[in-house]
């Protein structure tokens, strides 16, 4: 064999060994690298909340109205609408809305077709003056009083005048509802609930009305029956003189049902269902996150009641990345 051809061969030879080393050296380096992937995808971020000692409530919501305080055993109801106590023309009007009244206070004076309301004052310090001299009987006295009172508008409690509906030389009769007085200190708030829920509630529970600022009362009164129109019954609230509350105004409430103290807590976020429909939480337990599966209860305020094999105040819990996160993941805390 020629040198020239030996040489020609020792560097194809060369170069083959050169090729196949490089080859299994750039495989190395993939398998290293899909090794690394595998390892990097296996380490989760997360973010993590504590197990809480705290008392948690149930409650019943619902939407409800303002209103005057009906009547009970020692008061009347805080608001009355008044009406016309004899058919005529109105005479006079002595109030304004929004202007405080006291319980007697003469709101407005009626002329009829027989007499004016001048008249019938005239009339009824005559009587009074015949009769405190002897000149007259009492029942001439008793009907100068009952024409007069048939011809003015009386406040029935002492309250604020919330509606005037007549002005002067306005013709009304007993049908007329001529204004509103309401003592805007006695007012209450009303809610249907439906009756799968009120069934829970009862007098003496306390209740939240959900303002700005809130305001603390406790339910007065839940109705026996069921209104058949909506399937609700009536729940009402007194609420306290200093509400800050004003008739009409539409609110949202919370009625507390009842009352769980001491009992552990997680954060909302941290409770998840996994495939098997189980309420779950992800125990941190030094780098890995350890599905713990719990029984839940009360929820209020981003926390919920959790009850499980060896949870303890103070354990760490996953809350963001909580959910799908599988058994004994490895973990990252991230802030």
């Amino acid at each position: 064999m020629k040198p020239k051809q030996v040489v020609i061969g020792i560097i194809v030879a060369l170069c083959a060994g050169l090729g196949i080393y490089a080859l299994f050296k750039s495989h190395g380096a993939a398998y290293a690298s899909d090794d690394e992937a595998e390892t990097t995808t296996n380490v989760v971020s997360v973010q993590v909340g504590a197990l809480q000692r705290m008392t948690l409530r149930d409650y019943v919501t619902g939407y409800g109205t303002v209103g005057p305080a009906p009547a009970t055993a020692s008061e009347p109801a805080a608001g009355a609408q008044l009406a016309a106590p004899s058919a005529g023309v109105v005479a006079e009007v002595n109030v304004v809305e929004g202007q405080r009244v006291e319980k007697g206070d003469v709101l407005m004076t009626l002329n009829s077709g027989t007499a004016t309301a001048r008249y019938t004052e005239q009339e009824l310090e005559r009587q009074k003056t015949l009769y405190a001299r002897q000149n007259t009987s009492l029942k001439n006295l008793q009907d100068a009083e009952a024409q007069l009172a048939s011809l003015q508008v009386i406040a029935p409690l002492s309250g604020t005048v919330t509606r005037l509906n007549v002005k002067p030389g306005a013709a009304v009769d007993l049908s007329t509802v001529v204004a509103e007085v309401m003592d805007l200190n006695r007012l209450a708030v009303s809610t249907g609930i439906p009756a799968s829920e009120a069934g829970k509630l009862m007098p003496g529970e306390d209740v939240q009305v959900l303002t700005q600022p809130p305001v603390a009362t406790t339910l007065s009164f839940v109705s026996p029956a069921v209104d058949p129109n909506n399937g609700t019954m009536l729940a009402r609230a007194l609420l306290p003189a200093d509400s800050g509350l004003r008739p009409g105004q539409f609110v949202q409430l919370k009625i507390v049902t009842a009352v769980h103290t001491n009992c552990l807590a997680a954060p909302e976020a941290s409770v998840v269902t996994d495939i098997a429909g189980r309420s779950v939480i992800a125990l941190v337990n030094g780098d890995e996150a350890v599905q713990t599966p719990v029984q839940t209860g009360f929820r209020e305020s981003g926390r919920v009641e959790v009850d499980g094999a060896g949870l303890k105040e103070g354990d760490s819990v996953v809350t963001v990345g909580a959910y799908g996160l599988p058994d004994k993941t490895k973990i990252r805390v991230t802030q």
